[in-house]
């Protein structure tokens, strides 16, 4: 779930950078995505959960 998140984040933000569309809500977003990713990787919990 978490893995498809931050692609699906990924795949808004790079067309976002291409077609200039939604502006820093898409970087927003990514930001706390990754935050979340780490946080879940040092506390070593399962994402699919």
């Amino acid at each position: 779930m978490l893995y498809t998140l931050i692609s699906i984040l990924l795949l808004f933000w790079v067309i976002g950078l291409v077609a200039n569309v939604g502006g820093g809500f898409i970087h927003a977003l990514l930001v706390v995505a990754l935050v979340v990713f780490i946080f879940n990787m040092i506390t070593g919990r399962n994402a699919s959960v």
